[in-house]
This record gives C-alpha cells, sequence and structure tokens, in this order.
C-alpha cells in the first residue's frame, strides 16, 4: 500500500493526532474566564497561571509535533500531559452508573492517544538517529 508511505498522510496523521490539542488550546485561549473555571473545578490552583500554561503546552507541543523541530519532545510533552490529565478527569472508577460508563471508555481512548503520542516520539528519535 504505496498510500502509507506517502508523506501527505503522514502529515494529516499528525494533525489527526494534534486536532483536540489545537482545538481545546484555541478554545481555552479565547474563552480564558472558562479555562480557569476547568482548572478550579479539578481543584488546581492557581487556576489563572495553570490555565495559561494549558494553553501553551497544547498549542506549543501541537505546532512542534506539526513543524518537525522536536517533534520527538512535543509528541512527549503531549502524552505527559494527556496521562495526566487522564488520571485527574477521568476516575472512573469512583463514579456511579451511567456515568462510569462513558468515562472508562474516554479514560481508555486516552490511553490511546498518551501510545500515539509515544510512537511519534519514537520513530521521530528513530529517524533522526538511524537517517
Amino acid at each position: 500500500m504505496a498510500w502509507t508511505r506517502s508523506p501527505w498522510v503522514y502529515r494529516a496523521t499528525l494533525l489527526l493526532l494534534c486536532a483536540a490539542y489545537l482545538q481545546g488550546g484555541l478554545v481555552k485561549a479565547f474563552d480564558f474566564d472558562g479555562a480557569i473555571a476547568e482548572m478550579t473545578h479539578f481543584g488546581l490552583a492557581p487556576a489563572a497561571p495553570l490555565a495559561a500554561a494549558v494553553i501553551v503546552l497544547e498549542l506549543g507541543a501541537s505546532a512542534l509535533i506539526l513543524s518537525g523541530r522536536l517533534r520527538w519532545l512535543g509528541a512527549l510533552l503531549l502524552a505527559a500531559f494527556t496521562l495526566g490529565a487522564t488520571f485527574l478527569a477521568l476516575r472512573f472508577w469512583e463514579m456511579p452508573q451511567p456515568q462510569r460508563f462513558g468515562a472508562a471508555n474516554a479514560f481508555f481512548e486516552h490511553l490511546g492517544l498518551v501510545g500515539g503520542f509515544i510512537l511519534v516520539a519514537w520513530l521521530d528519535r528513530k529517524e533522526r538517529t538511524h537517517g
């Protein structure tokens, strides 16, 4: 399947992987009060600086991945962020049904994103060291 080796497909795949973080970062940037409320909802303080840091992380790490500059670093940053946010926000084991079902699905979907980002980092480092 030649299309799987297309640079266009690779770039489009990276964009799809980063889509939620680009969308999330932009939404938070344009509704900063909402971003602060989200931090407060999860008990994170100080909320405003943390909201700003999340915006920078989501948009900056996505930019690293999409530009190819330090792609491995951007991918590892989003993997770590996603893993932490998943354990913070999707504690399905503490939820009653029917919330537990949806949260468990989202939890494991987010673990898939973490795996995808780790794979991007690994492939990027492999390509850079082996040529």
